[in-house]
């Protein structure tokens, strides 16, 4: 028996043309992004104000003459002690979601009005970072650290920080598809 082998050889032109592109939704079909757009908008100015004094290692006092320890202060002196008590790890996160969150915030907002699918990636490795950092070494220690750094009202603390983990999770699962910003979700 004769047995005879044929390699398939596959060229451009054998390969079907698309037959039409995917358009992007105008931004008033995804209410979604518009609800990420007020949302990084407020984490903006919540980065500045509360995570730029942690990054910085401010001494959060009543009496400080920097309105933003101050707004810290009435916070943390009531709600989180850890916030006060300055840790290296914590001031690195802090100082990430200050310095780095915060200029990502700007170029998201842009990419979510102008429908820009190429801020996919970079949101899936914000999101992926700002989940690990923040729910697993900072809640970790708010409700199973040590006794002083614990948080005294775990209700108020969530409140507070509730939506740095759960708002970029549900970005996660707006960008779990490739051009999102061609569906509605």
């Amino acid at each position: 028996m004769n047995y005879r082998f044929t390699i398939f050889r596959v060229t451009a032109t054998t390969l079907p043309a698309p037959t039409s592109t995917v358009e992007n939704l105008r931004l008033r079909d995804r209410p979604i992004d518009i609800f990420f757009i007020v949302i990084f908008s407020i984490f903006i100015v919540t980065s500045i104000i509360s995570d730029s004094v942690e990054g910085l290692g401010l001494d959060q006092v009543a009496d400080s003459p920097n309105i933003l320890v101050q707004w810290n202060y009435a916070y943390s002196s009531q709600y989180d002690p850890l916030y006060q008590s300055h840790p290296l790890w914590l001031r690195m996160i802090s100082g990430t979601s200050a310095f780095l969150y915060g200029s990502f915030y700007i170029v998201l907002i842009i990419s979510l009005i102008k429908g820009w699918n190429r801020i996919q990636i970079f949101a899936v490795i914000y999101a992926t970072m700002i989940i690990s950092l923040t729910a697993i070494p900072v809640f970790g220690v708010e409700f199973f650290g040590e006794v002083g750094e614990r948080t005294p009202n775990p209700l108020m603390f969530l409140l507070y920080n509730g939506p740095y983990v759960v708002v970029p999770f549900v970005l996660l699962l707006r960008m779990r598809k490739p051009l999102p910003f061609t569906r509605k979700f």
